[in-house]
């Protein structure tokens, strides 16, 4: 309508800024509307902050910290203070509160039985047929719907609750095998509003995918129904790659499709942390970000992307500093490739968390500058702004500018420390409650959440994690 007039010029202009509808003043043909959703599973503000001035300093900027549009996200559960990411991630992606370990669920749904015992076997869903809620729309489904390209990208191992809340729905994030299943076209398990399959599946390798056997590195593990997902989904016509030569051979183009899963050990499930990474077998995130865009732009309707920095939450689990951080810094890296790759006019980009961790920054410390090969930065020791001398606790003994409110390392009598102890990338920060290792919790406090491009003025204020889901809808043009 208005074609080739001043009047289709201001309303567009309008309504692009109000992000109520996609068009083009010179014609009536829709513009693409594409949203490309970032996730830093974990990160909080403390390790956002910790990042910032490991990297570039107390003065620096992140790529994030760029972000045009920022406001603040509420994560608690329909049952909890404190979320875990299914039901976190569950809400970006539905619009509705449900239960910890519940993905993409109806409110009412419970992960557990009346006697408390999880709704699994195994790595298999127990949940009833009936009487347990019922399956709510995706984003990535609605895409999917109206004809959009979709793509899914994680540090993470695939059937993780992050990366599986967007195409899956069960009770229990620790069904794996059958979460595995719902993305495979051609399972009796596949989830049929996938259509014909999400174009791009980037992740963590993982036994859920395989026959036992399959893997050398678990040769007693794979999936219980010893089916080859691997193999189905090839069948299924995707390019399966497990390695950069692979991946730097796929070559985007129409309708083709592309599964990718890495580890160096093929074991743990997920792929390597930042710190650890072969730049020569694993493809970085960014890496993976910029393959996935040059897959999903080929689609003219639009496209939506997931982007997980899945390892900044298991290195907080940890208490490992450095290892958050450096992934922390990865994820931003691949925030600036997209900003870089897109065109902003026609592309919203969000990024945000699904919940925080107990991470603290301690004391007075005074400025550090960034993180060198000589200067332990923030993963240093505090030493007091007026003459730089160590800060010391009531016993005489120092202590890390970044702790833990729980987890593994709580010495029973703590000992001196230096900045080279607390700087080594197998360094696990002291905590106030002794976890078992890897028992560090997630925290309640609320996130960091920012955008920029088409639409992103609306991301302002606070916001409950539901709210974020109508952001993405309507950023979608649906």
């Amino acid at each position: 309508m208005f074609k080739g007039t001043k009047i289709s010029a201001v309303f567009c202009a309008i309504a692009l800024t109000l992000g109520l509808v996609a068009c083009s003043s010179s014609d009536n043909t829709p513009t693409p509307k594409n949203v490309i959703f970032f996730l830093g599973d974990g990160m909080g503000m403390t390790t956002l902050t910790a990042a910032r001035i490991y990297s570039v300093g107390e003065d620096g900027e992140l790529t994030i910290d760029t972000l045009p549009e920022t406001g603040f996200v509420r994560t608690f559960s329909a049952d909890s203070q404190v979320t875990d990411s299914a039901p976190s991630m569950a809400a970006y992606m539905t619009g509705v509160k449900m239960n910890n370990e519940v993905i993409s669920m109806s409110a009412n749904t419970q992960a557990y039985n009346a006697s408390g015992a999880a709704y699994t076997s195994g790595r298999n869903s127990t949940c009833p047929s009936s009487g347990n809620g019922s399956s709510v729309a995706t984003v990535l489904e609605l895409a999917i719907a109206n004809s959009m390209s979709t793509g899914v990208v994680s540090t993470a191992r695939l059937t993780h609750a992050t990366p599986a809340a967007t195409y899956s729905h069960i009770c229990n994030r620790n069904a794996e095998n059958d979460i595995a299943a719902q993305a495979v076209p051609g399972n009796a398990k596949f989830n049929k509003a996938l259509g014909s399959g999400i174009d791009v599946l980037l992740g963590g390798d993982s036994t859920y995918w395989r026959p036992v056997g399959a893997v050398a590195a678990a040769p007693t593990l794979g999936r219980t129904d010893n089916a080859d997902l691997v193999k189905d989904m090839q069948t299924a016509g995707y390019t399966f790659v497990n390695d950069l030569t692979g991946f730097n051979a796929f070559t985007p183009g129409n309708n083709k499709k592309l599964f990718g899963l890495f580890d160096q050990a093929v074991a743990q499930g997920h792929m390597s942390y930042e710190a650890d990474r072969n730049p020569a077998l694993e493809p970085s995130i960014a890496q993976m970000t910029s393959k996935a865009i040059d897959v999903l732009s080929k689609n003219t309707k639009g496209y939506f992307l997931m982007v997980e920095g899945g390892r900044i939450d298991h290195a907080l689990h940890e208490t490992n500093g450095k290892r958050a951080l450096m992934d922390t810094v990865a994820f931003d890296d691949a925030i600036k490739m997209a900003i870089s790759k897109v065109d902003l006019k026609n592309t919203l980009i969000i990024v945000t968390a699904d919940h925080d961790h107990t991470l603290v920054l301690n004391g007075y410390a005074k400025r550090t500058g960034k993180t060198t090969s000589s200067e332990a930065g923030v993963l240093g020791l505090v030493k007091d702004y007026v003459l730089g001398a160590i800060t010391k606790d009531i016993n005489g003994i120092g202590y890390s500018i970044m702790g833990f409110g729980n987890g593994e390392n709580r010495p029973a009598t703590r000992a001196a420390l230096t900045d080279v102890q607390t700087s080594d990338l197998n360094y696990h920060q002291e905590a106030v409650i002794q976890q078992s290792a890897g028992g560090e919790t997630h925290g309640g406090a609320d996130v960091f959440i920012g955008a920029i491009g088409a639409g992103a003025s609306v991301v302002s204020g606070m916001k409950n994690n539901t709210d974020v889901f109508a952001i993405i809808k309507t950023g979608l043009g649906l």
